[in-house]
């Protein structure tokens, strides 16, 4: 008897109104070495209520672009040479400092990879969250305790009451994000960045975290952008993936096709490396090599030097970024092989 075809993939969920649109965005940082192009052309939307996970290895990019976002690159060294990001349809990068101070925080938000370097070490979580409602609400200091304890409780910290007075280290590192978090959702923002926000965090702690963040994006359809190296923790939260390499988007797909099929041998390559339950036993097969320097890039496919798929074209012809299939409208793909590795469906 033939085996039973596979269930069809679930449809995306259709994405609410546009929130953030990042543009052709171009940023480099001027050093003794020569320019370092830590971003090149990167683009994406993000819409009300979504989860786009920016994934990638460390130097790919993405937090470099995720501070270009917020308006807090270091100028100098760091330069936005092309793009726009749009919030609504303003772009962000036309604003003054004054205006995009305004924006941060309020319309806005950032939870940060280190919850330690992030607070401040001599002042209590509750100073530091209730300062956002008296800079940006005109709280008196009894109200903004007030509205911290209650952001606190929000965010499952035990004894919100007792603890908005203890300082950053005398909290664990789940409840130091949690905190984060806290700070990050206070002023009702539209956008929320979390950096590896689930970072040196033990495996039941990371799914806490995302757990969390799930939960607290649903009750306020806030759109979710989330920084990460590591497919396995996005697996059940994200909505859309977005793979960056070498400061380029080499892979854009909704979720379940990504997992089930990836587009780009660096996208497989990162599969192939998260431990599975439904394999166990199975071999990790580690992404070869190392990230290459970004103000010394490969010519061609900035990957072909660590791809076992790499022909002669690779070394020699950038790939665009193009439609994927049937599912074009859905996915896209930078890779010149881009029909033989889909074809594989993800196996070794």
């Amino acid at each position: 008897m033939p085996a039973a075809p596979p269930p069809p993939l679930p449809e995306p969920p259709r994405p609410g109104p546009p929130l953030l649109e990042v543009d052709d965005l171009h940023v480099e940082f001027r050093t003794p070495r020569g320019t370092v192009r830590a971003v090149n052309g990167l683009g994406y939307t993000l819409h009300a209520g979504q989860t786009l996970a920016l994934l990638g290895e460390s130097g790919s990019g993405k937090s470099v672009a995720a501070l270009a976002v917020m308006g807090l690159l270091p100028t100098p060294p760091a330069r936005i040479t092309r793009g726009a990001v749009r919030l609504h349809g303003r772009d962000l990068l036309r604003l003054s400092d004054a205006e995009h101070r305004k924006v941060r925080g309020t319309r806005i938000a950032m939870v940060f990879q280190d919850a330690l370097s992030a607070l401040n070490p001599v002042l209590t979580v509750g100073h530091q969250i209730g300062e956002l409602f008296r800079v940006h609400r005109g709280l008196g200091r009894r109200q903004a305790r007030a509205r911290a304890v209650e952001l606190m409780d929000r965010v499952r910290i035990p004894a919100a009451a007792r603890r908005v007075d203890d300082y950053p280290h005398q909290f664990s590192g789940g409840m130091r994000q949690r905190v984060m978090i806290a700070m990050a959702l206070a002023l009702d923002p539209e956008v929320v960045i979390a950096d590896e926000p689930t970072t040196a965090l033990d495996v039941t702690v990371q799914a806490q975290i995302m757990r969390l963040l799930a939960e607290l994006q649903q009750e306020t359809g806030t759109g979710l952008l989330l920084i990460t190296h590591d497919l396995g923790v996005v697996a059940s939260v994200a909505d859309r993936i977005t793979v960056m390499y070498a400061g380029r988007v080499v892979e854009e797909s909704d979720a379940p096709r990504l997992y089930a099929a990836p587009a780009h041998p660096y996208t497989r390559g990162l599969l192939e490396s998260v431990p599975r339950l439904d394999r166990p036993g199975r071999r990790l097969v580690p992404v070869p090599g190392s990230p290459p320097d970004l103000a010394h890039l490969p010519t061609g496919c900035a990957f072909h030097p660590r791809c076992a798929a790499a022909r002669a074209r690779c070394a020699d012809e950038r790939p665009a970024l193009l439609p994927v299939g049937a599912a074009a409208e859905e996915r896209s793909s930078a890779c010149h092989f881009t029909d033989e590795v889909t074809a594989r469906g993800g196996r070794p």
